[in-house]
């Protein structure tokens, strides 16, 4: 019983994970199959921003990780500084420098 309601609390989580996997494999200049014949990446972060999003979903949660995936989106511009950005081990809005 407490497996079923645990699955029913983490739908929406379960949706929002399916959504972005559909818009990778779709829409991402990253992660679609037509960017396998790119030979170079768009994003300029480690994991880019829609697989970070998606890892601090499964991790956080619908709203918290959709909240660390809208402030990436945001970071990601032309002044930024490309590199690892992983998911961190605690809700963090903030670039979390890996070298």
């Amino acid at each position: 019983m407490k497996k079923l309601l645990n699955f029913l609390l983490n739908i929406p989580k379960y949706l929002g994970l399916i959504l972005i996997r559909i818009y990778q494999k779709l829409f991402s200049f990253d992660h679609s199959f037509w960017a396998k014949y790119v030979n170079y990446r768009v994003c300029i972060y480690h994991p880019s921003c829609s697989e970070y999003t998606y890892q601090s979903i499964n991790k956080f949660g619908l709203i918290k990780g959709s909240i660390m995936g809208f402030f990436r989106v945001l970071r990601c511009n032309p002044t930024s500084v490309p590199g690892n950005d992983p998911v961190p081990d605690h809700f963090s809005i903030k670039r979390n420098y890996v070298d």
